[in-house]
């Protein structure tokens, strides 16, 4: 059997957000930025779970965004923003990989952080359809 290289995935949506117009002005990345409290406009991406699926030769991983704004409002603009960003996804090529289709896990949910007393944050999650190179 060949080996399989699997993406980043995280940095996949990372590095696909930051570019984005409909998030400028938000940290966009994998971990909080310096001094972070959750007040700040940010989007945080990780990799929530998944599965590879040997016989279609594909992985689904999931992926959760975590996104932060001064206010409510604000956080879930932004959360929308993200949301709206994301679904021209598909059809992008990563590393080799290609990312086939995108689906809603968990459309944008208020969640307080109960880590950081003054944030408002939105949570959703996606699942994304890879082909690995």
């Amino acid at each position: 059997m060949s080996s399989i290289s699997f993406p980043d995935v995280e940095r996949l949506v990372v590095d696909f957000l930051k570019v984005r117009s409909e998030v400028a002005g938000a940290a966009v990345d994998s971990v909080p930025p310096a001094g972070f409290d959750g007040t700040q406009k940010a989007i945080l991406v990780s990799r929530a779970g998944g599965a590879w699926v040997d016989d279609l030769h594909l992985d689904l991983p999931l992926v959760d965004l975590e996104v932060y704004g001064p206010d409510k409002t604000t956080a879930h603009t932004l959360a929308l923003a993200a949301r709206s960003a994301l679904l021209d996804l598909p059809g992008t090529t990563y590393g080799g990989a290609y990312v086939s289709q995108l689906d809603e896990a968990d459309g944008p949910r208020w969640l307080p952080d109960y880590n950081r007393s003054a944030a408002k944050r939105y949570l959703a999650t996606i699942r994304l359809h890879i082909r690995p190179a």
